[in-house]
């Protein structure tokens, strides 16, 4: 077998056999398989696709390069979440730990911000002391005791991956729907959770840029789910606005206690409850969840796994030295809130990484004032820049105050849940 050969039948639009996928993957981390062949390779995929067989087989290869975490001593049903990244997205430190206080048993690895999207590691991480860099036996120690870890993925689990997106990075093969399928999966499945809550966003803030494709990539990830033997739902969720009233590590930590104190946003409370409902449906859990947030159980089980990991809430969460008010120059109903200028005006602030070598500003971000749905007069403070420096601050706000879209009659705040996908 060789790797010209297994290039060559994909550029011809043959479908490769599983032993073929493998090789050019251990080739490739071997050192025997070239950069240049494999970026051949991953470009003939981009325009010849990959059938539902080719695209498990990529899958099962991708975690077989590496670890994958045995939760099997955990008893009950391990149900994981994630999320295709978000613009103010927060719903796992909401989610994740309603379900625990519902009785599921939630083994979570996450990852850190990049681009305009926020990482739940990089959130977690702007809690005084907090760690999520946690053992195996830590990690299962504490989904057992609290039912909820939320931690950083070992760098030995799914090697194949990280290096096949590095090269994918930078030979415009990124947007592939059977290599973003397989490559999310892949993390997934050698995570060891037996079934899986996928929140697939579309729209300006997200990477898929529409309804339809973000579906396409769901059914994709959810047959890949099914196929491996874990329970698979995605719900298709809207990322045209930001999701909730902030942007930032620190800021959504607190909204995130707000949330799951009974008050905050209620689109964000409200698809947090979807999540966490999906998720104790999966772990075959019948609860009432909207009881189990209004009672508290949320909060405390979030708060307990704050402790656990050495977080101390009782130090304050970070803050910006400067707040900067950002004030509508017209008045009328706001019509939308365009996600991604506002996450890249959150990236600019410093809350937010190009690089992963980049330093993260936890205080830095942006409170949202004036949401969707609500009327705004001339004067009326649209939203808040929290940042480290006076110039930092002014130099962002007339980027955020741009992306307040109003229109002249009142608008509803259109749905966030657009749809459900499952075999």
């Amino acid at each position: 077998m060789q790797a010209l050969e297994i290039i060559a039948r994909k550029r011809d639009g043959s479908e490769h056999s599983e032993d073929e996928i493998r090789f050019l993957l251990n080739g490739y981390l071997a050192g025997t398989v070239a950069d240049y062949q494999m970026a051949a390779w991953l470009m003939a995929v981009c325009t010849r696709g990959m059938t539902r067989s080719e695209t498990l087989a990529l899958t099962h290869a991708l975690v077989e390069s590496g670890e994958v975490l045995e939760l099997s001593d955990i008893e009950g049903v391990k149900v994981d979440k994630h999320s295709t990244g978000g613009v103010g997205d927060k719903v796992t430190l909401i989610a994740a730990p309603l379900a625990a206080a519902c009785g599921v048993k939630v083994p979570k690895l996450s990852g850190r911000a990049l681009a305009h999207t926020g990482g739940t590691l990089d959130k977690l991480e702007s809690v005084p002391g907090l760690t999520v860099d946690l053992e195996p036996e830590r990690f299962k120690r504490q989904v057992r005791e609290i039912g909820l870890a939320v931690a950083a993925q070992s760098p030995r689990m799914v090697p194949a991956d990280r290096a096949l997106y590095a090269l994918r990075d930078v030979t415009a093969t990124v947007p592939s729907l059977p290599l973003i399928a397989s490559s999310v999966m892949s993390k997934k499945l050698a995570a060891g959770a037996d079934a899986i809550v996928l929140d697939v966003k579309a729209g300006r803030g997200a990477f898929m840029p529409d309804v339809p494709s973000a579906v396409e990539l769901a059914r994709e990830m959810v047959d890949l789910g099914e196929s491996a033997g874990r329970r698979t739902v995605a719900l298709v969720t809207a990322m045209d606005n930001p999701l909730g009233r902030t942007v930032g590590n620190a800021l959504e930590v607190a909204e995130a206690l707000e949330v799951l104190g009974g008050g905050g946003d209620a689109e964000l409370r409200d698809v947090s409850v979807v999540v966490a409902g999906e998720m104790c449906r999966l772990a075959g859990i019948d609860a009432d969840v909207e009881r189990v947030l209004s009672a508290g159980g949320g909060r405390e089980t979030f708060e307990q796994m704050l402790a656990a990991q050495g977080g101390r809430l009782e130090a304050g969460l970070p803050e910006a030295a400067v707040r900067l008010e950002v004030k509508a120059e017209a008045g009328g109903w706001v019509e939308g809130i365009d996600a991604l200028e506002v996450g890249l005006t959150n990236l600019a602030l410093g809350a937010g990484r190009l690089r992963k070598e980049d330093r993260i500003d936890p205080g830095a971000g942006i409170s949202i004032e004036r949401g969707v749905g609500e009327e705004v007069r001339a004067g009326d403070v649209l939203a808040v820049i929290h940042a480290a420096s006076s110039a930092l601050a002014e130099a962002a706000a007339p980027r955020l105050r741009a992306a307040w879209r109003l229109a002249a009659a009142p608008v509803e705040r259109p749905p966030h849940v657009l749809e459900r996908v499952a075999t």
